[in-house]
């Protein structure tokens, strides 16, 4: 990104605190901290995060940002299976980020919450009420302004709140990065070693940044050697579920069997 739109971005920030432009008149331009929680963070068919009195539209996903998002979802669980030190979100939960110069609420794509985290991520939570780990976003690619609030204005934010490792997967290719904090306020990127990414919260989790395009196959990915750590176990463990459950639909089948009812529930 050049100079010139970095500094157009800084200006467009301070004044609008990194929102979409106006609204449609009758909209209210304020929008209080309270009122989001109450009326907007649950708001029916379109989601909201909030940045400091204004809220923001969250854009939908296509396709094709979808099976990005799902590849990379499933390599990230399939790391935790084998070695369980973290959880992961989904579904647009919210977290409350008070920062030196404003206060935001992010709802990132996934986020991942150590064990170790001071504030657990409890199992009914409907809210984050500590700081991610890790966040990870999609990037929204309908506009400038929604590609510059992924790129550029949630880094800054997440880096502020001490986020640990930001991860934005882009689908064209242009914007993907992944970063880790290594001070409050500042991220680098993580390094590519022969194109892998290898994250320093979770010691187990790696992947080529290729793959993210070409989405190998779980079965591609067990004869990998970046993959076959955590998708060989998380495969066996997926099979090994299938088989119980088909073993007890069959020990359900003959219990029916031997009672006479399986021929009743069938004819």
């Amino acid at each position: 990104m050049t100079q010139q739109r970095l500094t157009t971005v800084a200006a467009e920030a301070t004044a609008t605190n990194g929102s979409r432009p106006p609204r449609p008149e009758g909209f209210i331009d304020f929008i209080s901290e309270a009122l989001y929680w109450e009326k907007y963070y649950n708001f029916p068919d379109i989601g909201y995060e909030w940045n400091n009195g204004q809220l923001e539209e969250i854009p939908p996903a296509d396709y094709a940002k979808y099976m990005m998002y799902i590849w990379f979802l499933d390599a990230l669980r399939g790391s935790l299976c084998v070695e369980p030190i973290a959880r992961i979100i989904g579904l647009k939960m919210g977290f409350r980020m008070a920062l030196p110069t404003k206060t935001t609420i992010r709802r990132p794509d996934l986020g991942v919450v150590l064990n170790s985290n001071p504030i657990p991520l409890g199992d009914h939570d409907p809210i984050y009420r500590g700081i991610f780990d890790i966040c990870i976003e999609s990037l929204s690619d309908g506009s400038q302004t929604e590609i510059d609030r992924d790129a550029i204005i949630k880094r800054e934010e997440y880096a502020a709140a001490g986020v640990q490792e930001y991860y934005l997967l882009d689908e064209r290719g242009i914007e993907t990065q992944f970063y880790r904090l290594v001070r409050r306020g500042v991220y680098e990127p993580l390094p590519r070693v022969n194109g892998i990414v290898r994250s320093q919260v979770l010691p187990s989790f790696q992947f080529r940044v290729a793959d993210l395009y070409e989405k190998p196959t779980r079965l591609q990915m067990l004869d990998d050697p970046v993959y076959n750590g955590f998708a060989s176990p998380f495969y066996d463990a997926e099979r090994r579920r299938a088989e119980q459950a088909e073993a007890r639909a069959e020990q359900y089948a003959a219990l029916l069997k031997a009672a006479g009812l399986l021929e009743e529930a069938t004819a």
